[in-house]
Order: structure tokens, then sequence, then C-alpha cells
């Protein structure tokens, strides 16, 4: 089968595409920007990549029309504004897009919505879902709840929550009731109800065997790692307070913490049936989800993460600007160190970052962070997805991928803390691979950004001597 799988860079998508591929469809990928895809990961495989925004009608032009069926897995949960506005002019366009074509499934995942009351995120998953109902192709809804898996969103909260605090003061919304599910299983259903006619028309929950509290899935996280954790809860903490706390506590956004605690004050409970056994999936518990994504992370084989599928902007964070360091307004730094061997220095810069630090004083670094989080920027604590492999739109702690490239030794960095301008650091070995070459710009806003530059001024010349003599040592 011919298939549209909208979404290619995001969680779901990546763990979806290799199960497609192996089963020997031709999967038509499509995303808001092509250097954000790694086709080199899918070499002889029958794939293509086409570059579409669902929310802008015009771009949809260069999609295909003979497509058998289409996977619709975007949403706009992270971005600021009215993801709901934007979630349905989406759902509006994809569907003008289906009826010029000949794809006869529609297959979307969405939230569970069975309850009377819904937040804000179930509510235009919902709305989503009735749009997309009107579509010439069948669609085939699978709602679900938490997804517990190596690098989503709510597993990364709660390995936040559990391995940072030995005891959590935390809301009342922790007794709130959720039904998670692996996300081997999501990706099973999602391949499972594949061109299963018995599917088409219909909406169907997905969920593990267990219903548990957000409290017990805290305390359960626990066990799995070892670890002793005392949970108090009270009832005065306001939703406000509570997306506080999960900002400045885990690596999330505001506003997509904001957008949790509105949803997690709501029981998500699926609606039993009987779609895992006429597909034949065997359901996963919670814990064992949770020793199957640490397995995964000891192995560095994270294949999505969360962080790394959106940025806050949504679509208007636009490679074709940033991927140009611009040369007049700015402020440079720029330090050389000669090397020998340029291969080990050009490992040592794409493993910076998350677990193995910026290589000189990270305590400052870290500083920064935690005032980034005061400003209500990303902090430093988002970390990176693979120890070794970077790429185009990865997140890097507090920094975006822009451009990597090991062959040319490159890798430029976007900032994406809270700053009067615009950042970028760049590393390039030089043409003849006998030096190191360290960049950074800083584009400032107005009187408040000359100021910053000159305020940090000391603690970069001590930062950026440090870290190139660090990544050049003995080399």
């Amino acid at each position: 089968m011919k298939i549209l799988l909208t979404g290619a860079t995001g969680y779901i998508a990546q763990r979806l595409l290799p199960v497609l591929l192996d089963q020997g469809h031709e999967v038509v990928c499509c995303v808001r920007d092509v250097r954000r895809f790694n086709t080199e990961a899918y070499q002889d495989k029958n794939i293509s990549v086409v570059e579409a925004d669902l929310v802008k009608k015009d771009t949809l032009s260069s999609l295909p029309r003979d497509i058998d069926a289409a996977y619709y897995l975007v949403h706009s949960m992270s971005t600021q504004g009215d993801f709901g506005k934007s979630e349905e002019r989406s759902a509006k366009n994809f569907v003008e897009y289906i009826a010029t074509g000949s794809a006869t499934q529609i297959i979307y995942l969405s939230g569970i919505v069975n309850e009377r009351e819904l937040s804000a995120h179930l509510s235009s998953r919902k709305n989503v879902e009735s749009i997309l109902g009107q579509a010439t192709a069948k669609l085939t809804t699978l709602r679900a709840a938490i997804i517990v898996g190596s690098g989503s969103a709510s597993f990364e909260i709660i390995r936040d929550l559990v391995e940072k605090l030995p005891v959590m003061v935390a809301p009342k919304w922790l007794y709130t009731k959720c039904q998670p599910i692996a996300i081997r299983n999501v990706v099973q259903f999602l391949s499972g109800v594949l061109a299963k006619e018995s599917t088409f028309g219909k909406h169907f929950d997905i969920y593990g065997p267990a219903i548990l509290t957000y409290k017990e899935m805290l305390l359960g996280f626990a066990e799995v790692r070892g670890l002793k954790r005392t949970i108090v809860t009270v009832p005065v903490m306001t939703p406000r307070l509570s997306s506080y706390w999960l900002y400045f506590v885990t690596s999330t956004s505001y506003t997509l913490a904001k957008n949790l605690v509105d949803s997690m004050k709501i029981d998500v409970i699926a609606t039993p049936n009987d779609l895992a056994g006429s597909i034949g999936i065997q359901l996963i518990d919670y814990k064992t989800a949770i020793g199957m994504a640490f397995d995964k992370i000891e192995q560095n084989l994270v294949l999505s993460s969360w962080s790394g599928a959106m940025h806050d902007k949504g679509s208007e964070f636009d490679f074709d600007k940033l991927v140009k360091v611009p040369r007049f307004g700015c402020f440079k730094d720029r330090k050389t160190r000669k090397i020998i061997d340029a291969a080990s220095a050009v490992d040592r810069i794409l493993a910076i970052g998350g677990d193995s630090g910026w290589y000189y004083a990270n305590w400052l670094w870290e500083f920064r962070g935690f005032l980034d989080k005061l400003f209500g920027g990303v902090g430093l604590n988002r970390g990176r997805k693979n120890r070794n492999v970077l790429d185009a739109g990865d997140v890097l702690d507090f920094w975006r991928v822009v451009y990597v490239n090991k062959d040319e030794g490159r890798l430029l960095l976007y900032a994406e803390m809270k700053l009067p301008g615009e950042a970028w650091l760049e590393f390039k070995v030089s043409g003849d691979r006998s030096e190191l070459v360290q960049t950074a710009t800083f584009r400032p806003l107005g009187l408040a950004g000359r100021l910053y530059w000159y305020a940090v001024l000391p603690f970069h010349y001590f930062i950026f001597n440090g870290m190139i003599r660090r990544i050049t040592k003995g080399l």
C-alpha cells in the first residue's frame, strides 16, 4: 500500500514509520521542513519525503493524490496561541486534500474523551475527529490516554519528578485516574487497523491493562527504578501553581505544562472493547512498559522524543532563516584552536550537551538554565535524544540543532532560551582540518540586548575559552 504519514518528524510517527516500512508499504512522509527528516536512516527503503504544512492550504499541492491510506498524527498542544483553531484549520485543509485523491482510510490518534467535561486539549482532539469524519475516506480513530515510552512527554515528566524529588508536595489532581498504554502497543494498534475494514468509520479507546492514579504511576515508576519516594498532596495548589510546579521541576515548557495540568484534572478511563484481541495484541502493563523504556535508554536506542518533535513557535520555526547566521549588527565571540585529530574533535563536538555536559564550567551552564526557567524559558534540562547522534531539529538542552554534518565537521545551534535577541553557537573544523573554529553570535534586540551582551561578556570569556580548550585537549 502507498501510505501518507503526516507529522513524520513527531514522536509517534518516528516509531510507526519503521514498522510500516518493514511491512513492505510505500510511505510518503509529510513534514514541515525536509531538513528535519533524517533520510539517511532509511536508505534502500521505499520512502519519500514531501514538504507541506497542513495549516497552510497552498502547501498541500505537493502531496500525492494516489495514496491508499493516510495517518493523521499532527497536533499543536505545545505551541503558543490558540492551538484549537490551528488544529481545526489543519484538519479542514486535510479533509479538502483527501477529497482530491484516492485514499480509502484515514487513521487518527486522538485522546480518550469519555467524560462529560473535557479539557481544552481533549475538546480540540474531539473536534478534529469530527472534522476528519467528514472526509471522503473512512476514518478509524484510536483514542489513547497517557503513552508510556522512552522520550514521550508523559514518561519524561514522570521521570523528572521521581528522579529529582525524594519528597513531593503535589496538587490534588494526583488522585485523578487514567489508563496508560505502552508506546509499543500504540504502534501495534496503529499498524494493526491499517486496511482493516471492520474498523472503518469507527472509534476505539486503546488502553493498558490497569487503571491508575497519577500518584500510583509516580510510585510505580519509583519502584521500577529502585527509588523510595514520598508524596504529600495538598488541596490548595491552583492550576497556575500546578503548571509552574511542573514547569520548574521537569523539562516541559510552560505552555505544555499548562495544557497538561488542564487535562490532568479529568479522569481518562477507556471504554472496554475487543480491538486488541481482534488484532492479536498482548497488552503491556505499566511497570513493564517503564522497564522497556529504560532498556531503550540504556542501549541508546531512543528513536524519538517529544521535545524534538516541535518548537514552541510551531510552524513558524524557520530553518531557512536560522541556518544563515547573520553577519551584520551582531556581537561575535570567535575562538580557534589547532588540532591534529579532526575526527576525534568532531566526535567530541557531536557528543556535547545532555549527560556529557558542556565540557567546562557546567555549573555556570546549569545556573544559566535556572535563570532561563525563572524568566519563562525552556531551561537546560531537556537533554538530548541520543548520546552519539544529532539530527537537524533535535533539542540539545536549551539549544536547537539547525545544521549538523559530520563529514563537514560542522554543528550549528540556535538558542531557545529567553534572550533580548537571538543567539547561535557554531563549531566548525577548518577546510584543511587542522583547526577548530568555535563562534558564538548574538544579534541584540534594542538597548536591552546590548546591555545583556556586555553583562555576560566576562562569563563568555571563561566559558568559551574553557570549552574549546577541553574539546581539543590531547587532539
